[in-house]
């Protein structure tokens, strides 16, 4: 048998105008690539921080998981309590609900995400786990599922509790699970404005917190923050023709430099880095030879996505191959491995992806196998 290794040119347009790390006036900050997760800048980002009102993805994840297992409908009904109230008259962000006011999940959602109401943060923990202790448990515990191993919540709203904490890196790790697992709900993330039709007064307007959704530029998320002791925060994403960029910075002086530092950051992401698919799980289809089977080929498959983030000055030396001993004797099984996907930079080995056997592949039959050997004897043909 010969080993074949059959090299998957990667045609790139090469991009000279490369510039050093951003500079980012931040106390701690990451950028990560939403496809390969790889890390494109970091600034102490495992430095603790009071993740304040981003503290509400968390929240939100919560409501979206138990909505997705039909647990929870976006129709229920949940009846504020004094608790829930008093947060709206205390000068934090509200989406001003009243007692024993019953609002739905949805508005609720509407409240939280979009108007970053912590009375709303409440109704909702409240409604969903009987008191807000019980829902921070729910919190945790997702929070070590998605491998927040530097974050502990005390509450569904972010406001002040010295042990409220997390970091920039896990509320990047929250971010890209909201939008991986919640792709229908995070749309609510980029609406503009929410509109309460309240108890007792004329409906309140009011706008999403995000300055990045009125620039323009792609972003559909995520999350402002505010504490006197953090100042500004924000985690944000933007989406520029099917590549996502997932920005979190924290300890930003104002809200100016909140929105310009993030844009800054994003935009360097997307001048300076390229990410490209290498196989998608079950999508992605490889045509390898067969030998004595009832085909000439076989498809194989990964069993992972798999995307590659690299530097635009070293997309040169980037390179994926195909490496398999063939042609590949039948009988083959499906799900057997038959070769594997090497991913290069230079003469490093990046990544190895096995690659596996779509569909059964049986023998020929014995006379047909014969005449095959016998004509591969005599014309080397296969």
């Amino acid at each position: 048998m010969i080993k074949y290794i059959i090299t998957i040119f990667l045609f790139f347009k090469l991009i000279t105008s490369l510039h050093a790390n951003p500079n980012i006036d931040a106390r701690t900050a990451i950028l990560m690539d939403f496809h390969s997760d790889q890390i494109l800048f970091e600034n102490d980002p495992d430095a603790q921080i009071y993740p304040a009102s981003m503290t509400k993805i968390m929240t939100s994840i919560i409501a979206f998981d138990l909505l997705k297992k039909n647990k929870l409908s976006l129709d229920d009904m949940f009846v504020v309590s004094e608790n829930a109230w008093r947060l709206s008259q205390s000068g934090y962000s509200s989406m001003f609900i009243m007692i024993n006011d019953e609002v739905s999940v949805e508005d609720l959602l509407k409240g939280i995400i979009i108007a970053s109401g912590n009375d709303a943060c409440v109704a909702l923990a409240e409604g969903i786990a009987g008191s807000e202790e019980n829902f921070a448990e729910m919190m945790n515990e997702k929070a070590a599922e998605i491998g927040m191993d530097s974050t502990n919540f005390t509450n569904s709203s972010g406001i002040n509790d010295p042990d409220n904490v997390s970091t920039v890196r896990d509320i990047a790790l929250m971010s890209k699970y909201l939008i991986s697992n919640y792709p229908v709900f995070y749309e609510l993330f980029k609406e503009k404005t929410f509109t309460w039709d309240r108890t007792g007064g004329d409906p309140i307007k009011q706008g999403n917190r995000n300055p990045l959704l009125y620039k323009n530029v792609g972003a559909d998320g995520v999350k402002t923050g505010y504490l006197a002791v953090e100042k500004y925060s924000l985690a944000s994403s933007i989406l520029k023709n099917e590549r996502r960029l997932i920005a979190v910075a924290s300890g930003f002086q104002t809200k100016n430099l909140r929105s310009s530092e993030s844009l800054k950051l994003l935009n360097w992401g997307f001048r300076n880095t390229n990410t490209f698919e290498v196989s998608k799980k079950g999508i992605s289809v490889f045509e390898l030879d067969t030998w004595l089977g009832k085909k000439n080929k076989i498809k194989a498959v990964t069993k992972e996505d798999y995307f590659i983030t690299v530097n635009k000055k070293d997309i040169r030396n980037l390179s994926v191959s195909l490496n398999y001993n063939g042609p590949i004797v039948a009988p083959i099984n499906k799900n057997e491995k038959i070769a594997e996907i090497i991913v290069k930079n230079k003469d490093e080995i990046i990544k190895t992806l096995p690659l596996f056997a779509q569909d059964d592949l049986k023998k020929v039959n014995f006379f047909k196998s014969l005449i095959t050997s016998i004509n591969y004897l005599i014309w080397g043909d296969v």
